[in-house]
């Protein structure tokens, strides 16, 4: 299917020869916001680290041909003390299309303001990494992913240690971007309340098993 952008078949994921998932099925398709849920140490960040493509398989296929992928880790480690601006931060997502030698031209440069304009965090762009709130580092982190313009958007707990608040704007604005950009969404989240009537789907990972891929209410 047209809209089917990656997949993972009888996929079986881990680490040093030990299995932790297995034969693990899911699609991604455009338009989506997935969800992955599950307890503590189920594997979620490595199911999405397989999607990803940084997680080798021991087993089964990964399918995603041409496409794009944004990638936002769970925990970031940015040196406060380095003296980079949050557009420094996004601009570091587009280090792997530059040559070594090459710096951001006007393209890149614009590349990155219109990422952040999509984070709605374009006013952010001149203030340093070190003084962002947490909700703020997340949209600079989210619009990093962004500038690769992806086809699929992977996040690892974007909303971890947020307000209630900020929690819901992030959401809201990873809803939106899957909606008008034909982005498939995919997160891993261990609250799925404010996740509710935006998520597509809920993909369980429990026992070294992913459930079957079962629409949210």
């Amino acid at each position: 299917m047209d809209d089917v952008l990656l997949r993972l078949d009888d996929a079986r994921i881990g680490y040093a020869g030990r299995v932790i998932i297995h034969a693990a099925c899911v699609t991604l398709r455009r338009h989506e916001l997935v969800v992955i849920a599950g307890p503590n140490g189920s594997g979620k960040t490595t199911l999405l680290r397989a999607l990803a493509g940084l997680q080798p398989l021991q087993g089964g296929e990964r399918h995603a041909s041409g496409i794009r992928i944004g990638y936002v880790p769970q925990r970031e480690r940015i040196d406060p003390l380095v003296p980079l601006r949050a557009e420094d931060v996004v601009g570091l997502g587009l280090f792997g299309e530059l040559r070594p030698w090459q710096r951001m031209g006007a393209t890149e440069r614009a590349r990155v303001r219109d990422a952040l304009e999509r984070c709605r965090a374009l006013d952010l762009a001149r203030r340093p990494w070190r003084v962002l709130s947490a909700g703020q580092r997340q949209r600079v982190l989210i619009a990093r992913a962004l500038v690769v313009r992806p086809d699929v958007l992977l996040l690892d707990e974007p909303t971890a240690g947020l307000d209630p608040a900020t929690e819901r704007e992030i959401v809201a604005m990873l809803d939106e971007l899957r909606r008008l950009e034909a982005l498939a969404v995919c997160l891993v989240s261990h609250q799925l309340e404010p996740l509710a009537g935006r998520s597509t789907r809920v993909l369980r990972v429990e026992k070294g098993e992913v459930s079957p891929e079962a629409r949210t209410p």
